[in-house]
């Protein structure tokens, strides 16, 4: 039976990348319950927006990749959405119970098994669309244990506006002392692609107390290497 990979971890907390991705289908419930089930610290997911106006999980704009149909997720309505069946890329559907999450279902297993969520916003939402997302959280009951991130700049400033003490990180492939400067102003955290990562630009967050997250990581040298350096996360998709 195939199980995760464990390296000899010292201080970064573990983060299951869309779930335990390892293993099971990625971003399904299956995914999220095989990480609650272990010493992940958290569970990383991608949030979008239905065309009517519902929150799901899914990491790509369309489905066609965990999918035999090929829908695009943003303009297609969530009760047809969730009749797809998901299965590993490359492989044919073969589970009924593989479907497409909801925002809160996501938050909710969080919730039951005691794990940071670690929420992409994936593309740009609107003001209001992040507003309701926060709302999502709030009703969870788990906001003070969510952690938002994306590459998008500007979701992560208008969350701010209506969430001022939220974590939240600004994920990107390229990190330099500029962009520290920014984010330690803005009070965000990092979410870098690892191989961009130096061991000077490691200390320099830690100066700065600026959080920092790296993805994603699936080699044990790597990670062991990277938790030396101080990384506060690591995001896996098998890694223990």
């Amino acid at each position: 039976m195939k199980d995760t990979i464990r390296f000899a971890r010292r201080n970064a907390v573990m983060i299951a990348h869309r779930g335990l991705s390892g293993i099971e289908t990625e971003n399904t419930a299956a995914a999220f319950v095989a990480a609650g089930n272990r010493s992940y610290g958290g569970i990383e997911t991608d949030v979008h927006r239905t065309a009517d106006g519902q929150f799901v999980v899914i990491h790509d704009d369309r489905t066609g990749r965990v999918s035999d149909a090929d829908l695009p997720v943003e303009e297609t309505e969530f009760a047809v959405l969730r009749q797809l069946t998901l299965h590993r890329p490359g492989e044919t559907a073969s589970r009924w119970d593989l479907r497409i999450p909801t925002l809160d279902e996501y938050l909710a297993l969080c919730r039951t098994y005691g794990k940071l969520a670690v929420l992409e916003l994936k593309n740009r939402f609107s003001p209001e669309d992040v507003g309701r997302i926060c709302a999502r959280a709030g009703a969870s009951g788990w906001l003070e244990h969510v952690i938002f991130i994306s590459f998008c700049l500007e979701n992560l400033t208008d969350l701010r506006r209506l969430l001022p003490d939220q974590p939240v990180q600004f994920l990107t492939g390229e990190g330099n002392e500029a962009l520290l400067d920014r984010l330690q102003a803005l009070g965000f955290g990092l979410d870098l692609h690892y191989p961009a990562l130096t061991e000077e630009l490691a200390a320099a967050c830690r100066r700065r107390g600026i959080p920092l997250n790296v993805w994603t990581v699936d080699d044990p040298a790597d990670a062991e290497r990277l938790d030396r350096w101080g990384v506060d996360f690591i995001t896996s998709n098998i890694l223990e």
